[in-house]
Formats: C-alpha cells, structure tokens, sequence
C-alpha cells in the first residue's frame, strides 16, 4: 500500500492506494479527518469504433453506513440517488472531463463512495480529489491531476476547507457570506460552483486565488503518488486526419457556409447549413448500388462540423461579430410579461433572444416543506426552484422522463441564486416553490429561469430583498487570441472553451458557475469575465425593474393567507387532541389548514379571512388559561353531592361548591342547577395544582352592582 499526504487548514489530507479495489484500473481513498472516500476508474480495453464523443459516467454515492445510519424506507437500502448526490456526481465530472485528450474514445466509468462520513464537510472535495488520483495512478490517458478545495468567507476572512464545526460555531451576529467549490490544474483553475450573499468580483477572485494555492498543493501530492504507485499510461491511436477530404469539404462548402452561420435566427441558420451539408454529401459521397457509405458520410458531417467551428470562432476573434450579427458584449432583446397565469400565485414569462422562461410561483405552509434525508441528518427545504426542459424548447422529439442531471444542476444553480434574497421564515411564513418552464431555448435558459424567477415572485407578492438577474458568459481562445461573450448562444457554448455563468442582485453576486473545455483559465481572465459580467447583470436588472419596480403589494387572491399564533408548549396537546380529533375537528369546521410546530407556533392558512378568525376564536378558547377574578359563562357537567364541576374553557372545568350556588342556603344542588345549565361563575381560587373553585353568587353580586 502506498500513501501521500498534504495539510490543509490544519487537517491531513491522505491519499491511498493498494488496499482497496484493486482490480479497477485506478483506485484511491482520500481521507481528511473522519471522512474517507473510494474512488474507483475503470476504461474499457476495447476501442469503440465510429465514436465522435467520450463516452464518460460520473457516479458518486454516499453510503448510509458511512454516517453510522440505516436508510429509511421499507427497503431499508440505498435507494435511487439523490439530489444532492446527482449535483456532486455532475461537480466531479465537470473538471475531470476536459482532461482526457482527444482521440480517446474508451467507454469510461468513475465511481466514487463515500465510506466514512465526518463533520469535515467534504466528501464532495474529496470526490473530486480522489477520482483524479484513480485516473492518474490508472493507466487510462488522463491529462490531469486535479485539485479541488471548499472556500467560505466568515466575517470577512477566507477559510479553506471548514468543517461542521465552524459553521455552527458562527452566531447570529456571524456573516457567511460566500460557500465556493474551486478546482483547477497546478497551471489554472478549471471549474468554480457556489452561492453568496451579494459579493463583490473582487472578493470572488481573491476567494478563488487563495483556493487555487492549495490545489497546487494538492496536485503535487497526487504527482507524488503517481511517482510510488502509477502505472504506465495505454497508448493512444494516432489521430490519422483525413487532409483530402478536409480540403474537399472546404472546397465545397466554405462560401455557402460563411453566408449560412451569419444567419441570425437560430433555425432558420441551422436550416441553411443543414441544406449545404445535404448538399455536400450528394456531391462529395456518390452513392454505390444504391447506398450510401455510412462511414464517409460521418466523416463528411464531422469535417463539415470542424469547419463551422473554425468559421465562428475566427469571425469572433478576427471581426468580433458572433453568428447572431451582435457584438462581443451585446445583450440580445430582452421581453418581460407578468401575471399571465390566472391562477398561479405569482407568473411571468421572461425571453432574451430565443429563449423563453414561464415561471410560476406557488405558495404553502409549513406542511408543504421538503424533508431531505442526508448523512448529516434530517432537514426541511421551506425555499424550492424546479426547472423543466422539454424536447420541444428545440424543435426535438424525446419521450418525457423524470429530471435528468442536466434538469437538476440547472435548478439547483437558480434556486442557489436567488436564495439569498427570499424573506425569512418569520418575516413571511411561506412555503415557497417556484417553477421555471423552459419553452424555447438558444443558450442560457439557466439564467432565464434566474430572471423569470425574480419577476414571477415579485409578481406574486413576495417580498424578496432585490431581484436578481443571471448572465452566461463566453470564451474564445485560440492561443494568445482572447475574447470574452456576453450571454452567449446555444451554439456559441457548444463551440467556445468556457461557460461562465454568474448570478447577483445591483449589490453584488449570489452565485457563480464555471466551466472550461481547455485545461484552464487565469485569474486575469476571469477578472474581466467577471467585470463584463457585472454589466450585463445591471443591463438586464435594469428591464426586469421596468417591467416591475418591487414586488406587488398584496399576494394573489388565489393564494392562502398565513397567520401565526403562539400557545404555551404544554397546551399543543389540547389543541392536537388524542388521535388529532381536536385539531381535525376545527379544520372540518372552518375549512382552513393548520400546522403546529414543537414550540408552540401555530400557522393558520385560509383564502377567507372570516374563516381563519374562527379557527383563531376556537384554537384561543382552547389554549386559553383561567384567571382569578374572571367571571365566565360555563357549562354545568356533572353535578355531585357537595357541588357542580362547571365547564368554563373548553377542556376546563372547575368546581362551584354547594355553598358558592346562592346567596341562600341550598339544600340539594339539584334544587338550583342540572347537567347542562349554562351558568355565570366567577373563579375565585386556583390551587398549586391547577385545581379551580368557582362562585355563582359572587358572579351574579357583581353582575347586580349598580353602575
């Protein structure tokens, strides 16, 4: 077994290999504290012919056991992943995937579990560290290694790596005001994820440099075990490129093609260059006997596609004119509309360019919160961002599934985004979802969903702290040629080096996104990403304030109105009632939905303010506490020999002794009072035990005073 080790914010960072799965191709735990990882990297010895992209699977796992758990559910086993599970399989790909070179086409799997679960808050860092140590120590081609640390801004300093500890150490009083995942090469940074609360560009960029200086640290120490326990590399297939037919499609289809990409619609330029592509393979592949050579035909419309590539990025970076006719840091038309759903609680359509976000806001209680089972324990979503996108948003045709992981990244990026800017709990208790329905989509419809969120809340009512809008941004780098995009086209992404995506209200980010398909980018890069960034930001923050200057007043007819009551804890069983008959019964009255928490809070929802005070009016009798000196209209309940227990909350009875029945001498009780009389008392005692004697005659001498 061999191992290395680096120290990082005072914790060892261990890497071993060995022990465990050794008939993978490349297997490495990481520790750091009581956390450990496996990572494992298989590739496949047979060369998949005819392939055109690298077929890669990221699968990362936590094991309930590594918490000391046992899975809920009737299975009582890991189930189908989770959220957080899918995020992080897709946060270790990112990096890993820009790093196997060209030509290699080995169907490749990387899986990686988590075993041993701490309070180091890191089994997603160490995924991503442990995977690049199983490909590098493999002998699968892989151009690595890579690095990865967690950076936090705490009261204004820069942490690497905190653990549970330190953050639940931060107080009220306490700022964690930036969370980032940063991983990178020794030579550059090579993707960035995480949320803040309205930072500035220059915080953002000193959070990342103090993270790269670690990650070199940590991809020196994966050199190292290569060095004790790396095998020897497979060799690659030459790329054999076919320079006669590349200069026969160049031949062909170079002019038509120039014309076809400065096309500004989207299909109606990939129906031109499709047309030319038909055209080409009429003219260059002859058919024999009928047929088609389905092998020269890929080669055509790979060549075809390589030439398109060149033409679009040598017109960014010579003429600085994009496919769309815009300039490097042009915004495109940009389209407000709220309220368009009648019946949803907040809506609105937002469009830039040819993408389109219908987003819906819909408001509940405390019940409708989302329960989310982790290995750090139980917790519960009150804030939800959902996004859809259907085959239809690009003129496709696919079966409807479940989220995929793209779906679920998306989502997740714009619910990170706007989070920082949804009222608390206590200030607006609500439940909050909101839905962002991708209709049509030529780049960016992440940062759509961002924009079309703002304005559907704000539409709805909700008082959120300052909209928030979202950009992507471009790179074309051909050698010491740079230029930076501003929200960047479908095909812009597909044939540029980054995607750079950042999301922030006028006072600063909220979240921040990055991808590269080179092997990185430099910290002055990304300062003028980010610069560029900020002013597209307050572009189109400035139309979503046309549309709507602040949120609406008042929430939606439609949507319920929430109010909260506080009882003492002791009496949450009186109003709950054995098998919940109380609290059934008072919502089958009124019609309103009623939640109670463990600390007393009840949060009433009604549409109909009548029916939520009656509800209030029954949930106060019950909780409410007798007082001394009080006269009440009771109930007589039970009547005994020595007096009447006389019902005068409901639930409370209290006792009217025989002598405190009249001003007379009574006799019999009967004589006076029978099961069912209603009856003024006053409470004139109550005992250390809560028990209550009551008077009829002292209530009705006051009642008979003179005014």
């Amino acid at each position: 077994m061999e191992s290395v080790e680096v120290i990082i914010n005072e914790d060892r960072l261990i890497l071993e290999t060995g022990l465990l799965a050794k008939q993978a191709d490349g297997s490495v735990v990481a520790r750091y504290g009581d956390t450990m990882v496996l990572a494992t990297a298989v590739a496949s010895k047979k060369v998949m012919e005819g392939k055109d992209f690298f077929p890669l699977t990221i699968d990362y796992q936590e094991k309930a056991y590594s918490a000391g758990k046992i899975p809920g559910g009737f299975l009582k086993r890991e189930g189908r992943p989770s959220e957080k599970e899918v995020l992080t399989s897709r946060l270790i790909d990112r990096p890993m995937r820009p790093l196997f070179p060209n030509g290699f086409f080995s169907e490749t799997q990387g899986v990686i579990s988590v075993v041993s679960y701490g309070e180091e808050n890191i089994a997603d860092v160490l995924g991503i560290i442990a995977m690049s140590a199983a490909l590098t120590i493999s002998d699968i081609p892989f151009d690595g290694p890579v690095g990865a640390v967690r950076v936090c801004r705490m009261n204004g300093h820069i942490k690497v790596n905190p653990n549970l500890n330190d953050i639940a150490c931060v107080n009220d009083t306490d700022i964690v005001d930036l969370s980032l995942i940063v991983a990178g090469t020794a030579d550059a940074v090579a993707m960035v994820e995480g949320g803040a609360i309205e930072v500035s560009e220059e915080v953002m960029l000193e959070a990342i440099s103090i993270a790269h200086a670690e990650i070199k640290r940590i991809v020196e120490a994966q050199h190292l075990l290569r060095q004790k326990a790396g095998k020897p590399k497979r060799p690659l297939a030459p790329i054999v490129k076919n320079e006669e037919l590349d200069r026969q499609v160049r031949q062909f289809a170079l002019e038509k093609m120039k014309e076809s990409i400065r096309i500004p619609g989207k299909l109606v330029r990939q129906k031109a260059l499709d047309a030319i592509v038909d055209e080409m393979i009429v003219a260059l592949c002859p058919e024999d006997d009928g047929k088609k050579d389905d092998r020269k035909v890929k080669e055509l419309a790979k060549a075809f596609e390589e030439l398109e590539k060149e033409l679009v990025r040598d017109g960014i970076l010579t003429e600085g004119i994009r496919a769309d006719g815009r300039r490097c840091d042009e915004i495109r038309h940009i389209e407000c509309h709220v309220g368009l759903l009648p019946r949803a609680h907040g809506s609105a359509l937002f469009v830039r360019g040819e993408t389109q976000s219908l987003a819906a806001v819909t408001l509940g209680t405390t019940s409708d919160e989302q329960r989310v089972d982790s290995l750090e324990g139980d917790s519960y979503k009150s804030f939800m961002l959902h996004y859809n996108f259907p085959p239809f948003s690009v003129g496709e045709v696919k079966p409807l599934k479940s989220p995929g992981r793209r779906e679920i990244g998306h989502g997740s990026l714009a619910e990170r985004a706007i989070k920082p800017v949804i009222p608390s709990n206590e200030s607006f208790p609500y439940t909050i979802r909101v839905v962002s329905d991708i209709l049509e989509s030529n780049g960016s419809s992440s940062m759509a969903s961002v924009c079309g969120a703002t304005l559907a809340l704000m539409d709805g009512g909700v008082p959120i702290k300052a909209p928030v809008a979202g950009i992507a941004m471009g790179l074309i780098k051909e050698g010491d040629r740079v230029v930076v995009l501003s929200d960047i086209l479908g095909l812009e992404d597909h044939l540029g080096d980054m995607d750079f995506k950042v999301t922030g209200t006028a006072n600063g980010i909220t979240a921040f996104q990055m991808d590269v398909k080179i092997k990185g980018v430099s910290t002055e890069l990304m300062a003028d990403a980010l610069e560029k960034a900020r002013q597209g930001r307050l572009h189109i923050l400035g139309k979503l304030t046309e549309t709507l200057e602040a949120p609406r007043a008042n929430l939606s007819p439609n949507a319920p109105r929430i109010h909260q009551l506080k009882i003492r804890v002791e009496k949450i069983k009186d109003v709950i009632g054995s098998g919940g008959k109380v609290i059934k019964g008072i919502i089958e009255q009124t019609g309103v939905k009623i939640d109670i928490n463990d600390d007393g809070v009840i949060t009433i929802a009604s549409t109909d303010e009548a029916s939520f005070l009656k509800a209030q009016d029954i949930i106060m009798g019950i909780v409410e506490e007798a007082e001394i000196g009080k006269i009440y209209t009771g109930i007589v309940k039970k009547i005994m020999d020595f007096g009447a227990f006389v019902e005068i909350l409901p639930g409370m009875d209290g006792l009217l002794h025989i002598s405190q029945i009249s001003e007379k001498r009574v006799n019999k009780v009967t004589d006076e009072l029978q099961e069912g009389d209603t009856v003024i008392v006053k409470v004139i005692e109550i005992d250390k035990a809560g028990k209550i004697k009551l008077s009829r005659k002292e209530a009705m001498r006051e009642q008979n005073k003179p005014e």
